[in-house]
């Protein structure tokens, strides 16, 4: 009895919750303060998920957080006329392309909760009447590009998604979102967030950047002189910020200088995940795991631009 009103408790709190989130979107669109409280909450929900599940009990889902979130975080998709209207009002990125919800896809029953907003970028017709025709064809195969990739990849998560359902392999949370990173005249960025747990969680982020100029998506190579070496200079960097970090902070651990050598970050390679910032610094992500504990969650590391300045285009 006492379990039934826990449960009871816990679906009231998560029913209003999601109805405080409905009427916070409707006021207003997310600052980057608001952006970052959701994050914070995406680390809280993953944390106490873990605690309780390693306590034996139910947890109470790390995509109920998510959900909410994702309620004032992602613009709808198109199938309301309040929702057609909201498309309308969405911003323009870069003056050329814009960022709208393509498909999305939720559930939830005792096991399972999914939240999935698929976006897609759009290239606005009307701003690109002044471009040189290679420039334009080059912006609408970038965006198609990077729109069948990112439908490849969230598919694939459901798919990962509803046969685990099928074939009961216990608690799973799922979530795909994403984050415009960079808008400026030159470059822009969308950063899409995935997030899977079962059992544990795991985090991972794809990158897409696109030179405005050229209509190009840029590889890191892009952005340096023919035959410069880049590798060097970034993988340094990110050494000593990595040695800085954990001589400040106990708990802060990178695999480096470690006793097994093999596990130590030596290099990034030329597909390491990377973007460009509003102040036009080159950013390199890694996932989960990759250069640190899981705990460590996703880490990222901007490089100052005069570690870079005589090897920049």
């Amino acid at each position: 009895m006492k379990d039934n009103i826990l449960t009871m408790q816990a679906k009231a709190e998560d029913s209003a919750a999601l109805e405080a989130a409905r009427t916070e979107y409707r006021k207003v669109q997310m600052s980057g303060e608001q952006l970052q409280e959701l994050k914070e909450t995406i680390e809280q929900a993953k944390r106490e998920n873990w605690q309780e599940k390693s306590q034996g009990r139910a947890p109470r889902y790390v995509a109920a957080a998510l959900a909410a979130a994702a309620l004032v975080f992602v613009i709808v998709p198109n199938t309301s006329a309040a929702a057609a209207y909201a498309m309308e009002k969405l911003p323009i990125i870069g003056s050329l392309v814009r960022v709208v919800t393509f498909r999305d896809y939720e559930y939830e029953d005792e096991r399972n909760r999914a939240v999935i907003d698929v976006p897609k970028i759009e290239v606005e017709q009307a701003d690109t009447e002044g471009l040189e025709e290679d420039v334009r064809e080059e912006l609408e195969k970038s965006t198609e590009e990077i729109n069948a990739e990112i439908e490849e990849i969230s598919g694939r998560l459901v798919q990962e998604f509803k046969a685990s359902m099928e074939n009961e392999m216990g608690y799973q949370d799922l979530m795909v979102q994403s984050e415009v990173l960079a808008t400026t005249q030159d470059y822009f960025t969308l950063k899409l967030l995935c997030y899977q747990g079962a059992g544990s969680g795991y985090q991972f982020n794809y990158y897409y950047t696109i030179d405005l100029n050229t209509g190009e998506r840029l590889k890191l190579k892009d952005l340096f002189a023919e035959g410069a070496d880049y590798i060097t200079p970034i993988s340094d960097n990110i050494k000593e910020q990595m040695r800085a970090q954990m001589a400040a902070d106990e708990n802060v651990i990178y695999w480096l200088d470690q006793e097994v050598e093999e596990w130590n970050f030596q290099s990034i390679t030329e597909d390491v995940s990377f973007y460009l910032n509003e102040n036009n610094n080159v950013v390199i992500g890694f996932n989960e795991g990759d250069v640190a504990p899981m705990y460590m969650g996703t880490v990222e590391f901007e490089i100052p631009a005069d570690i870079l300045e005589n090897i920049r285009k």
